[in-house]
C-alpha cells in the first residue's frame, strides 16, 4: 500500500505561479509538480520497443449498448424497451455475440483477428462518481485508498526515479509518454513528476520562454517558479525530437476521417513511424455520460451513443490499418477504458445512469482474438440501481500489460499495483513474454451455487486446482458484502456452506477468482 502523501495540486500551483509566467498553462500541460517520496527500489529491464496506446472513454460507456449476447437479449429488451436496438440491426461477431451497428470498424478489426473483448471489467466497491472512479482507474488503487501517482507513472519511476531532473539526456532523448491533448494524463503521474507531455500538434509542439532570469527567492513562490523554468526548458528540448519525428513520420491509411479521435490516433501513428521512442500514448474521447437522449426515440440504433461508438470504432480501425501499412503493427497495442459502465435498466429519458462493470477492448496484431469472460447475466426483476457485476478486476489487465507487453517482472508489478494480480491470457503465442499459461484455462470451470434462490444459507461447490481461491459476495451496486474465502485449495472438489441468515432479501453476486480465472454467479435471497 502506498502511503498517503500531500501534493501541490493544480489550483495551488496556479495560485502560486500565475504571476510568474504567461506561458504557465503550457508548462502545466507538461509536468505537474508533486512533493512525494521516491519509490522503494525495484528494477526490471526496459529492453523492448513495445508501445501502449490508451484510449479513455470519458463519461462511462454503456457496455450493454455496445456488446450484445443473444442469449440475454430478450431479458435485456424487457428492461431497456425504450433504448434497445432491434436484434436484426446488430452486427454479427459470432454465434451469440453482436456489436452495436455503428461499430463496423471494430468488426473489421475482429475479422482480422486483432481484437479482444474482455467482458465485465471493473473493481470491488465500485464508486459511481466520475472523478473518483477515474482516479481509481488511473492510479490502480483500491476504492477506499487515495494514491496521487498513476500506474504508468510508477512503471517509469522504476528506472527513472530522478525524473525530471537531467531529462532529456543522451540515453533518454524522447518523452516517456505523450498525451494527445491539452492536459497530461494522471495515469502517467510519477511520485515526483508526470512522465507524459501534453501535445496537440506534432508539427508545431511549441516552445516557451523561461519566465524569469533574475534572482529566484528562497520560498514557496521561488520553488514554483524554478519548477516552471525547468519544465519550460525540458519541454523545449522534447519539442525538437517530436518535431523531427513528425517530419520523418508518415500516414498511409486512407481510412482516417475528420473526427477528433481519428486525428489524435493519426498523429500517434505518425510519431511512431517517425521513430519516436515514446512508450505510452494517451488519447481521450468524451461524451459517454448519456443520462438522456442516448438514443433517438423510435430509431434506437442512432443517437449520441451511436455517434460516439462510430467515432471510436472507425478511428481504431484506421489506426490499426495505418500501423500495418507502416509495418510497425507488431510493436503497438491499444486499450480502451472508461470509469464505469451503466445501469442495466434504462431510465425514462432514453438514457442510462452510472453503473459498475463494462467491456474493455484490446486491439493489435499481437492481441489474442477472443471474447474473454461471460455475457452479463440479465433478469427481468433487475433493481433500478443494479449494474453489470465485475468478473475481471481491471488491475489483472494492467498486470498482464506490464509483464507481458512492457517488460516488468511479476515482483515489479506487485509493487506497482500494490498487490498480487494474476495475469490473463491476452496475447497471441510468440507475443507474450510469458513462456507458458495455466493449462487449467483450457478446462471448463464449473462452480455450482445452490440452492438458488436461498433462504438462510447457500452452498458453493468448486474444484480447487491447488491454487489460491478467493470467493466474494457482492450486492447489486458492486459493494463487497462478505469475503467468503481467500485461501489455497487442493485439486479436489470442495463445498463451502455460507450462513447468510441476516442478509436482507434481494439479488446478490458470488465472484469466484483463482489463477487466471474469474466467474460470477447471480443469487437471490427470498
Amino acid at each position: 500500500m502506498m502511503k498517503k502523501t500531500q501534493k501541490l495540486n493544480r489550483r495551488d500551483f496556479i495560485k502560486l505561479s500565475s504571476v510568474a509566467s504567461a506561458a504557465l498553462p503550457f508548462a502545466l500541460s507538461g509536468f505537474p509538480l508533486f512533493a512525494n517520496e521516491k519509490p522503494k527500489e525495484y528494477s526490471f529491464l526496459e529492453d523492448n520497443e513495445n508501445i501502449l496506446v490508451l484510449i479513455q472513454l470519458q463519461g462511462g460507456n454503456d457496455g450493454l449498448n455496445t456488446v450484445f449476447n443473444l442469449n440475454q437479449y430478450d431479458n435485456l429488451q424487457s428492461v431497456r424497451s425504450n433504448i434497445i436496438i432491434p436484434e436484426n440491426e446488430l452486427l454479427e461477431i459470432d454465434a451469440v455475440t453482436r456489436f452495436h451497428p455503428s461499430m463496423f470498424g471494430m468488426k473489421d478489426i475482429w475479422e482480422q483477428e486483432k481484437l479482444s473483448v474482455i467482458q465485465n471489467v471493473g473493481y470491488p466497491n465500485q464508486n459511481r462518481s466520475h472523478f473518483r472512479s477515474t482516479d481509481i482507474w488511473n492510479s490502480a488503487s483500491n476504492a477506499n485508498e487515495y494514491v496521487s501517482s498513476g500506474w504508468i507513472g510508477r512503471f517509469f519511476d522504476v528506472n527513472h526515479s530522478e525524473f525530471p531532473t537531467d531529462y532529456p539526456n543522451t540515453e533518454n532523448p524522447d518523452p516517456f509518454a505523450i498525451t494527445i491533448g491539452k492536459i497530461v494524463s494522471e495515469t502517467c503521474q510519477g511520485t515526483s513528476a508526470n512522465f507524459s507531455m501534453a501535445l496537440t500538434d506534432p508539427e508545431n509542439p511549441g516552445t516557451a520562454l523561461v519566465s524569469n532570469t533574475g534572482a529566484i527567492p528562497n520560498n514557496c513562490y521561488g520553488d514554483a517558479l524554478t519548477f516552471v523554468n525547468e519544465t519550460v526548458a525540458q519541454t523545449n528540448a522534447y519539442a525538437e525530437v517530436i518535431k523531427t519525428a513528425a517530419n520523418a513520420g508518415n500516414n498511409l491509411s486512407t481510412k482516417y476521417d475528420s473526427s477528433d479521435l481519428s486525428e489524435k490516433l493519426k498523429n500517434v501513428a505518425r510519431l511512431i513511424s517517425g521513430g519516436l521512442k515514446t512508450k505510452v500514448y494517451v488519447v481521450q474521447i468524451g461524451g459517454f455520460d448519456n443520462h438522456d437522449n442516448q438514443v433517438v426515440d423510435g430509431e434506437t440504433k442512432t443517437g449520441k451513443h451511436a455517434d460516439l461508438l462510430e467515432e471510436l470504432s472507425s478511428a481504431m480501425n484506421a489506426f490499426q490499418d495505418d500501423l500495418q501499412l507502416l509495418n510497425v503493427d507488431d510493436k503497438v497495442i491499444g486499450m480502451t477504458y472508461s470509469e464505469f459502465g451503466r445501469r442495466i435498466r434504462s431510465n425514462g429519458g432514453f438514457g442510462t445512469d452510472h453503473g459498475t462493470a463494462a467491456p474493455l477492448f484490446l486491439f493489435g496484431s499481437c492481441v489474442k482474438d477472443q471474447i474473454l469472460g461471460d455475457a452479463p447475466e440479465i433478469d427481468t426483476a433487475v433493481d433500478i440501481n443494479e449494474g453489470v457485476q465485475m468478473q475481471f478486476d481491471f488491475r489483472n489487465i494492467y498486470s498482464t500489460i506490464l509483464t507481458d507487453w512492457l517488460g516488468a517482472t511479476k515482483s515489479d508489478v506487485n509493487t506497482i499495483l500494490f498487490n498480487d494480480f494474476d495475469a490473463l491470457p491476452l496475447f497471441k503465442d510468440g507475443c507474450s513474454a510469458r513462456l507458458s499459461t495455466n493449462n487449467f484455462l483450457s478446462k471448463e470451470l464449473e462452480i455450482n451455487v445452490f440452492p438458488n434462490p436461498f433462504l438462510d444459507s447457500l452452498n458453493i461447490t468448486f474444484i480447487g486446482n491447488n491454487e489460491m481461491v478467493k470467493i466474494t459476495l457482492y450486492n447489486t451496486i458492486g459493494a463487497v458484502i462478505k469475503q467468503i474465502t481467500n485461501q489455497k485449495y487442493s485439486n479436489l472438489q470442495h463445498t463451502i456452506n455460507v450462513n447468510l441468515q441476516n442478509l436482507p432479501k434481494g439479488n446478490y453476486f458470488i465472484l469466484y477468482q483463482s489463477k487466471e480465472i474469474s466467474k460470477t454467479k447471480k443469487v437471490l435471497k427470498y
